[in-house]
């Protein structure tokens, strides 16, 4: 028996990368998973790689009726909602002093406020002992040049993490945040201006951890299905990294 068997699980941005490793470890271990993704073809093919154990709603969590069309669809399954992985967020490089109020209002408008509505909407579906969990990153404790605003967004949604973890801790809902490293994922990739420069970018990434390389989006996944299930059952309000040992040694 699968680690999630019997459950639904709910993956925001789960079309590709880290999102499509995790909801492909979710459905293995036994759980239905509905996954969301703006782009109706790469989501198609999301759903089609992972098999009948799963959902696709096209759909962007920054828009309010996006949403509430995604929880009308889990709602409709009829088993309430056991796991929900807010992961879909945006990065982009930008220094101070280029920063542009439209750099600004979209990072935050998908990663901060995306994510409050998606945690927000999904409540009254949260099943007794639900676990949720935040996609965070280690660039919330570094200054990265260029990194800021998105690094400013990850602070955010580490400190909703522990608040929430408080506020629902009387449903027996357990949030906490995985804190990825660098991982081989398309919008890594798509941080570089060409492949040439993207392979060289993770080159320069692989350098500075201590295992000596960038993780792979399985990786990732394997640390939120860890949360997700109930081996995690003493854990909330934390943040677990899964760096490479960059921001720990």
């Amino acid at each position: 028996m699968g680690l999630l068997q019997d459950r639904t699980a709910l993956v925001t941005g789960g079309a590709s990368g880290i999102g499509l490793a995790t909801a492909q470890r979710m459905a293995a271990e036994g759980a239905h998973v509905f996954i969301t993704g703006r782009r109706k073809a790469e989501l198609d093919a999301a759903v089609g790689t992972i098999g009948s154990a799963a959902t696709g709603v096209v759909g962007d969590i920054a828009n309010p009726a996006d949403l509430d069309r995604l929880f009308e669809a889990v709602g409709g399954r009829g088993h309430g909602l056991d796991v929900l992985f807010a992961n879909a967020s945006v990065a982009e490089f930008v220094p101070l002093g280029q920063i542009t109020e439209e750099h600004f209002d979209t990072l935050f408008n998908i990663n901060v406020r995306g994510t409050m509505f998606t945690v927000q909407k999904a409540l009254p579906l949260l099943n007794e002992g639900a676990s949720v969990i935040l996609n965070g990153s280690t660039n919330a404790d570094v200054g990265a040049e260029a990194f800021g605003v998105y690094a400013a967004t990850k602070a955010a949604t580490r400190s909703f993490a522990r608040t929430w973890a408080n506020e629902l801790r009387g449903r027996g809902i357990r949030v906490n945040t995985v804190m990825p490293g660098p991982t081989d994922t398309p919008g890594l990739s798509g941080l570089a201006a060409d492949e040439e420069q993207a392979a060289e970018f993770r080159r320069n990434l692989a350098s500075q951890v201590p295992l000596g390389r960038i993780a792979d989006p399985a990786e990732i996944a394997a640390a939120v299905v860890f949360l997700a299930s109930g081996e995690s059952s003493f854990v909330t309000g934390s943040s677990l990294y899964v760096d490479g040992g960059l921001n720990q040694v």
